[in-house]
């Protein structure tokens, strides 16, 4: 069934929620802090990991 007003459907999008993962994307600076801050993460993590399967001296 049509509404009887046309501008009821226009509203309703525009108070539509924007999707968590849009919302992500469309933030440059957000991006560029993950960007940075995932492989540095995953780096050190390997670091330590390849330092702890050194064997120990005698």
């Amino acid at each position: 069934m049509m509404s009887a007003n046309p501008d009821l459907h226009i509203e309703d999008d525009a108070e539509e929620r924007v999707p968590a993962m849009q919302q992500i994307l469309d933030n440059p600076f957000l991006l560029l802090f993950i960007g940075v801050t995932v492989p540095t993460v995953f780096y050190i993590i390997w670091g330590v990991m390849e330092i702890v399967t050194i064997p120990m001296g005698k």
